[in-house]
């Protein structure tokens, strides 16, 4: 990767100090939540409200401008309206500031007078030397230095990448996801894309150390040519999964008035995914359900898929949904069956692939089954219905528990082969499901996610 990008972002993704432009006391103000939000989030640097009719904002000293700020800023974040945006921008190059984020709405989505004020913003960035991302945003997470711009929560800490044109359909994606437990390293609503693109944001974090995954909401592309080279080289190391909005017509005429985006034909995007290796998703929040099992498991040598549930329906459930996904569930030798049988109660069914534990209550059944399987030369992937449920108080329980939990986080690892856990959302709770989770397996509430997050791992395992 360019050093050029690394040294041009890094005061965006990591910055030492911000810089408020138009902060404000009145809370639900952009002002206001550009100062709070930092604060909640941890934000490790120095914050200065920049209002030249305050004196202090929740608590912290208030500046005129930027220019009386004593000590260096790396970002400005900009809230004022669209027309006095260029003055702000101007004091930020006198100021020697490197990155900006301009929150302000009033510019090329709204028409040419806005796109002729935003071309002024990008000249006077760019004289500057700053690189700046919006306009027409909601902000920034950054993991990395505790920097909360765009949310009313904290999001977990995690190594998706996440960059959205569209703010709230971001947000909302983002916090659904956050939900399910997925930990994000980053959020950036790009807005606009004046200065920065996608094929900006992408080389950046193709390199970062802490993006395990990329996943993009794209609603058009600035250049192109320029992100189908980026995508190509960064696909190579990490994939990049991306919903495109604008795929009909009139999806295509809103995201113009949206982010001021041309969506282009729908066949060339596909065609974009197809020579680049980008994992192309049709429903918004599938993205993450492959992000969460791509950012902590390795890739699978092969499509043949061992399934371990209580039950007979959620064994079948999940064995349909591995097979549309063209996923294999092959029949086990007998050999392995004779293995499995000693650990099964006598009732269950001859475990040939689904195995179906039928209803067995002890944790430690689990993990030497899934341990069998995982040692087949048959089998290249899992997924268990987890067995993290704390049924009993008893010492003896909770040790057998906690043993079996410790035994599949460690089947990944130890035998290279993806392991996804399923279980109920109310069980995803207490000290197993979350020693599980701490070593990196990811879990699912259905069998569909599941297998939609097994596929992922087996088609990026192609694409490489």
């Amino acid at each position: 990767m360019s050093r050029k990008i690394v040294e041009e972002l890094k005061p965006l993704f990591k910055p030492e100090s911000i810089a408020v432009i138009g902060a404000s006391k009145t809370p639900g103000k952009w002002g206001n939540m550009m100062v709070t939000r930092p604060i909640q989030s941890g934000y490790r640097g120095p914050i200065y409200p920049i209002n030249p009719r305050e004196k202090d904002i929740l608590g912290l000293k208030a500046y005129s401008s930027v220019l009386d700020v004593p000590g260096p800023i790396d970002l400005a974040i900009v809230t004022i309206p669209a027309s006095k945006v260029p003055a702000a921008m101007e004091e930020c190059v006198e100021k020697e500031i490197r990155a900006a984020v301009l929150i302000s709405a009033g510019f090329a989505e709204t028409g040419p007078q806005g796109k002729s004020l935003q071309d002024e913003v990008v000249r006077i960035a760019r004289k500057g030397g700053i690189r700046f991302m919006g306009p027409n945003g909601m902000g920034i997470w950054s993991s990395s230095v505790r920097l909360n711009t765009a949310f009313w929560f904290t999001p977990e800490s995690g190594g998706i990448s996440f960059v959205s044109q569209s703010g709230t359909m971001g947000g909302y994606l983002l916090e659904t996801a956050n939900n399910k437990g997925y930990g994000f390293n980053s959020f950036l609503s790009v807005g606009n894309q004046a200065d920065l693109s996608m094929a900006d944001y992408v080389e950046y974090l193709g390199d970062d150390d802490s993006t395990n995954v990329i996943v993009l909401y794209i609603e058009g592309l600035r250049d192109g040519p320029r992100f189908l080279r980026q995508a190509r080289q960064v696909v190579r190391k990490k994939p990049i999964i991306v919903y495109k909005a604008g795929r009909t017509e009139g999806g295509s005429r809103a995201t113009l008035s949206h982010t001021a985006s041309l969506s282009g034909a729908d066949e060339v995007f596909e065609a974009v995914c197809r020579q680049t290796g980008i994992m192309r998703v049709y429903d918004v929040i599938h993205a993450f359900d492959l992000a969460e099992a791509l950012a902590k498991q390795p890739l699978p040598k092969g499509n043949r898929v061992a399934i371990v549930s209580a039950g007979g329906g959620h064994c079948v459930v999940t064995t349909d949904a591995c097979c549309g996904f063209g996923l294999e569930v092959p029949e086990l030798d007998q050999a392995t069956v004779g293995l499995l049988e000693k650990y099964l109660l006598p009732h269950a069914p001859p475990p040939k692939n689904p195995i179906d534990l039928a209803a067995d209550p002890r944790p430690m059944s689990v993990a030497n089954i899934v341990k069998i399987l995982a040692e087949s030369p048959l089998i290249d992937a899992i997924i268990t219905m987890a067995p993290v449920s704390l049924q009993s108080n008893e010492p003896a329980f909770i040790r057998e528990l906690l043993g079996s939990a410790e035994i599949l986080s460690e089947i990944p690892k130890r035998y290279e082969k993806p392991l996804i856990a399923t279980a109920m959302r109310g069980n995803m709770k207490g000290i197993a499901f979350e020693l599980m989770k701490e070593r990196g397996i990811p879990f699912y509430e259905f069998p569909e996610e599941a297998a939609r997050a097994m596929y992922g791992l087996y088609r990026y395992s192609q694409n490489r």
